[in-house]
């Protein structure tokens, strides 16, 4: 990706659609790669990385590069199972058949309550999920969570009455889940009668759980249950008895983010419901490991999700045994990354550069013009406590020493060592609960392309794959990097103050730290937000203000932050500034894959990121002279700002 020539740059559509007048050139010669559903931004810095990763570990795979540590020489082993198709192709179905059976030979729920610990630990489907994370009101330690299950379709809004989407996708979804058990030898009509079961069941679970817009709003995610009433949601199994194993304690509670789910549990696990709900098991069984299977299995198994996101092939061979297998080893592989193609150099001046970001912040808050004097003092000592992440982890995370290959020779295969590390990382989660929250462990690795806030814990993220042009260069003036990891960085720090991260403390519990006038406050600006994007026509449907307010009002504080932060250079250049923040939203996707993110994603279209941000700074228009007789215009009053 190269920055846009300034010289080059056509002012007069720029005054009309900002985002057209620096990426329309290239938006009208990028093509979109037949395995991909976008292109550019992001997507353009995730492609290189992945080349470069594939070529190292291909030398790694045949030997012609020596592991640098044991969890290296551990995936090593498991990139060359990941990549020996012809052994993945000879046992066809034979590895998948075992966990299929075992659903099969299921007779009732008490079958099922006999071996839920190990169905749970094994990682097979069930109508509801349990984990442990952090207590979003005691930080400090990590709790029990039980959420629903994940549906067919991706949002339950796709299965209201009359949604044209749904018509689609779910007869796509028969015929690739159908195809799927025949190759594992099922009769036609036994995979028909098994499709269609889990199809209903499926449906009468839709109306129970949350839409994606509703878990958008974490104010509604804390609903603590004491384990006893837990345990009645249900008389078909016995759920306390299976917590209190997993955890190997006696939890007095548990968290369930959907409440409602929970309370209907017991109209779904009926006795008529028992054969739809193994149907629908061996649907999620079957569906979720083809890709760990022959070329045949993986093939028709990415079909569904292709077609959600208007890809035209599946990934090559090749490439799919690389993300399988650094999937796996996901935080190894992000340790060699980190260290070669990042370094302590670049870590610790992209960790100043972080600093001094919060500082801008700080200051910003401390002259604050509506925030009370307690709310605000609240606010930056939350600032002070900010866990700062950058490039890649001190360490890589023990739980890899664990990730032990067992290679054909001894009888291993792919599918069993990734159902051997399931259950490995599956009792290693149970295990923390009740004991102290690790705020230095990474959730993301190196080579990813992305960065994030978890309020849970107060801490700020950037893997080393974003550090790079065009979000940030040493080639870059300082405006353009404030334009670019700069606004990432800020938007970021702004996640500790949206509409979700304002409700956690320094702590990261959840904790009212604002008066109830600044509250009110707030609670009208964020609207103004919802209203600003709430229903914007997008690629033939509408955006979702309230979906996206959260990320939009860190787009807006982020954008606003670094703008304040380049403005303090001696070299500022704000179109500069404008143009790069232009630049990294640059985007080409399929129109299923935009209609797929505006009914699910929290994150608005990248276009609009990009100009209806700069439609809320005032120097965007004194930058490029925009009047009222342009269409990027809007009035001061209609400005929003919050941070």
């Amino acid at each position: 990706m190269t920055q846009t020539n300034n010289d080059q740059l056509n002012t007069s559509l720029l005054k009309d659609d900002f985002y057209d007048a620096i990426n329309g050139g290239w938006i009208e010669n990028a093509e979109i790669p037949a395995d991909h559903s976008s292109t550019g931004g992001f997507m353009d810095l995730a492609d290189n990385i992945e080349k470069i990763l594939m070529t190292d570990f291909a030398k790694l795979r045949d030997g012609k590069m020596a592991p640098e540590n044991p969890q290296m020489a551990e995936f090593k082993k498991f990139y060359q199972m990941t990549s020996n198709f012809e052994r993945r192709d000879k046992a066809g179905a034979a590895p998948l058949k075992p966990y299929l059976q075992r659903i099969e030979d299921l007779t009732s729920y008490a079958d099922l309550n006999a071996q839920l610990v190990d169905w749970i630990i094994t990682g097979l489907p069930l109508p509801f999920d349990i984990d442990v994370d952090s207590d979003m009101k005691n930080s400090t330690i990590y709790a029990l969570f039980a959420g629903g299950p994940r549906l067919f379709l991706p949002d339950k809004t796709y299965y209201e009455d009359g949604n044209e989407a749904a018509k689609k996708l779910m007869p796509l979804f028969s015929e690739m889940t159908e195809s799927l058990l025949r190759m594992a030898d099922y009769p036609e009509a036994d995979a028909h009668q098994i499709v269609e079961q889990a199809k209903d069941f499926d449906r009468q679970i839709a109306p129970h759980v949350k839409s994606a817009e509703e878990s958008a709003d974490y104010s509604k995610m804390y609903n603590p249950k004491d384990i006893d009433t837990f345990g009645k949601y249900t008389d078909k199994l016995d759920l306390v008895a299976a917590v209190k194993e997993l955890v190997n304690g006696e939890p007095k509670q548990i968290i369930l983010p959907e409440p409602a789910y929970f309370e209907a549990l017991s109209s779904l696990l009926t006795d008529d419901n028992f054969e739809k709900i193994k149907s629908w098991m061996l649907v999620k069984t079957v569906d979720g490991l083809a890709s760990y299977l022959s070329e045949d299995f993986r093939q028709t198994g990415s079909q569904y999700g292709r077609a959600l996101s208007g890809r035209k092939e599946a990934r090559s061979k090749e490439k799919a045994a690389y993300y399988l297998a650094s999937g796996i080893y996901d935080q190894v592989v992000g340790d060699y990354y980190g260290h070669k193609y990042f370094g302590e150099k670049a870590k610790q001046d992209v960790h100043d550069m972080v600093v001094k970001m919060v500082n801008v912040y700080k200051n910003r808050l401390q002259n604050n013009d509506w925030l009370s004097a307690s709310t605000r003092e609240k606010a930056v000592l939350k600032l002070d406590k900010l866990g700062i992440q950058v490039g890649y982890p001190d360490k890589i995370d023990s739980l890899y020493d664990k990730f032990k290959v067992t290679e054909p020779a001894d009888g291993g295969t792919l599918l069993g060592n990734i159902m051997t590390f399931t259950q490995i990382q599956t009792k290693d989660q149970f295990s923390k609960w009740n004991k102290p929250v690790d705020r230095t462990r990474w959730e993301m690795s190196a080579n990813t392309v992305n960065a994030y806030y978890h309020p849970f814990h107060n801490i700020i993220v950037f893997p080393a794959a974003i550090l790079q042009a065009p979000f940030y260069s040493l080639e870059q003036s300082s405006s353009q990097n404030f334009g670019g990891i700069g606004a990432v960085i800020a938007h970021e720090i702004s996640h500790a103050f949206d509409n979700n991260g304002s409700l956690f403390d320094e702590f990261g519990n959840m904790n009212n730290w604002w008066t109830d006038e600044d509250h009110e406050h707030f609670k009208g600006l964020a609207e103004n937000m919802v209203n600003e994007f709430e229903g914007i026509p997008f690629s033939g449907q509408k955006v979702n203000g309230r979906l996206t307010v959260s990320e939009n009002i860190a787009d807006a504080g982020g954008l606003s932050c670094a703008l304040e932060a380049a403005k303090s250079e001696d070299d500022v250049d704000l179109e500069a500034f404008f143009i790069n923040w232009g630049t990294i939203w640059r985007m080409k996707a399929t129109t299923e894959y935009m209609q797929l993110l505006l009914s699910i994603d929290v994150h608005a279209p990248a276009k609009l990121r990009a100009n209806v941000q700069v439609q809320n700074l005032d120097d965007f228009f004194k930058t490029f002279n925009v009047t009222e007789n342009d269409q990027m215009y809007k009035k001061p009053v209609d400005r929003v700002k919050i941070w």
